[in-house]
C-alpha cells in the first residue's frame, strides 16, 4: 500500500500555487511508494460531503508550472475552526470542526499534510499541528509580510504586473498633465508599493508603515509641474492612512469572512488632495486582484519549486509543526511559532526606503 501526503492550497490565490505543486509530485515520483493527494478548496475537501481529494501525479501537473492560480483551487473564507453553518432561521454561526477534520485524514492513511499558505493558512496549521496533525508549511503570499522568509513566491509577479501598468500610467499622465493615483494591494505591508514605485519611476508612495501627511504629498505635486505642465505618479497600498484620520475600514458581510475589508483609500486620497487645493486634473487606478492573477515569472518559479522540493523531503525527514523558508542563499525550514511570530514590514529606516527618498521619492510622512 502506498503512503499518502495531502497537499492544499489556502488563503487567497497567487502566481506560483502551481509551480509548488508540482514540484511536491515530480519530488514525490522519485520515492517507489507515495502517493500524493489533492485537497480541493483549502481544507474544505475532506470536511465535505461526499469528499473532494484528487490524486496527483506526473500527468495531473503536466503544464502547469506556467498557469497561475491553483489547479487545487483555494478559499480565505470558513476553515477547519471556524467552518460556517446555516441556521434554521437563516442565519449563520461557525463551529468546530478541527478533530472531525484531524480524524478523517488519519482514518484515510493520510501521513502528512503539506499546507500552502500565508500567514492565516499557518496559523491554522500551528493549531492542527498543536492537535497531533503531521503538517509542513509552504509561505505564500503576494505581500511579502512573512518575516521568516526572505521573500514569498508571487510577491515577484505583483510587482512586475504593477510596475508594467505604471509604465502605462506614464505615458497617459504626461500626455494630459495628470496626476495618477494607482492603487495597489498591500494591507499592513508596503512592500508592492515600495518596489514598484522605485521600479516604475513613481514620486509618490504611501504605505501603511509610514501614515502621510496630505500636505506634503501636495507639494510634492506641485514641485512636478511648471507653468501647468508636467506629470505625478503615486502608488498607494490598500491598508495606507493619513496621520489625521486613522486607518478606514469595513466590516465583511461575506460568511465566513474575517478579515478587514480595506481598499478605497485611493479615492479618499484624491478628495483629500483635491479639497487640499490641488488643481491638476487626478485620476485614480485601483489594480485589485489583477495583482493575483497572471503566469509567474521566472523568480516566483524557481522560488517555488525549490519550496515544493524542500517541503516534501521535511515530509521524508519528518520534520512537521515546521515551514518551509528562504534564507539567502538557503532554503531551510523554521518553527510555526517563529513563522507566524512577527509580520514583515516596511521599517522607514530600511535601505530600500532610504534608496526611494535618494531617487526623490516622497512617502509624505
Amino acid at each position: 500500500m502506498k503512503r499518502k501526503v495531502m497537499v492544499l492550497t489556502g488563503g487567497g490565490d497567487c502566481p506560483g500555487l502551481n509551480a509548488v505543486i508540482r514540484a511536491i509530485v515530480k519530488r514525490a515520483s522519485q520515492e517507489d511508494n507515495w502517493e500524493v493527494l489533492g485537497c480541493i478548496d483549502s481544507f474544505n475537501g475532506v470536511l465535505k460531503t461526499p469528499l473532494e481529494l484528487v490524486t496527483l501525479d506526473l500527468n495531473s501537473v503536466s503544464g502547469i508550472l506556467v498557469k497561475g492560480g491553483t489547479i487545487l483551487g483555494t478559499t480565505n473564507k470558513g476553515g477547519p475552526f471556524h467552518y460556517p453553518i446555516k441556521n434554521s432561521d437563516g442565519s449563520w454561526s461557525s463551529i468546530d470542526r478541527s478533530e472531525e477534520m484531524i480524524k478523517t485524514i488519519k482514518d484515510l492513511g493520510i501521513e502528512a499534510v503539506i499546507n500552502i499558505g500565508g500567514d492565516g493558512s499557518q496559523r491554522i496549521s500551528k493549531a492542527l499541528y498543536d492537535r497531533g496533525l503531521n503538517i509542513i508549511g509552504v509561505p505564500k503570499t503576494i505581500d511579502n509580510d512573512l518575516s521568516a522568509t526572505d521573500f514569498t513566491f508571487g510577491f515577484q509577479t505583483a510587482v512586475q504586473t504593477v510596475t508594467e501598468d505604471i509604465d502605462k500610467l506614464v505615458t497617459t499622465a504626461s500626455s494630459h498633465n495628470r496626476v495618477f493615483i494607482m492603487e495597489v494591494m498591500g494591507r499592513d505591508a508596503g512592500w508592492i508599493a515600495l518596489h514598484s514605485a522605485i521600479a516604475g519611476g513613481a514620486d509618490v508612495c504611501i504605505i501603511p508603515e509610514m501614515p502621510y501627511n496630505i500636505e506634503k504629498i501636495k507639494d510634492k505635486i506641485e514641485k512636478r509641474y511648471i507653468n501647468g505642465r508636467g506629470f505625478c505618479i503615486i502608488v498607494v497600498a490598500e491598508g495606507a492612512y493619513s496621520q489625521s484620520k486613522g486607518k478606514i475600514y469595513q466590516e465583511s458581510k461575506e460568511i465566513g469572512y474575517y478579515n478587514e475589508k480595506l481598499g478605497g483609500i485611493g479615492n479618499i486620497l484624491m478628495n483629500e488632495l483635491i479639497d487640499a487645493g490641488v488643481k491638476h486634473d487626478i485620476r485614480l487606478t485601483v489594480l485589485g486582484h489583477v495583482q493575483r492573477g497572471g503566469t509567474p515569472i521566472a523568480y516566483d518559479r524557481i522560488l517555488a519549486s525549490e519550496f515544493g522540493v524542500k517541503a516534501f523531503e521535511m515530509v521524508l525527514e519528518k520534520k512537521f509543526g515546521q515551514m518551509v523558508v528562504y534564507r539567502h542563499p538557503e532554503i531551510n525550514s523554521v518553527s510555526f511559532d517563529k513563522a507566524i511570530k512577527e509580520p514583515h514590514l516596511v521599517e522607514a529606516n530600511s535601505r530600500l526606503v532610504k534608496t526611494a527618498m535618494g531617487l526623490g521619492i516622497e512617502f509624505g510622512n
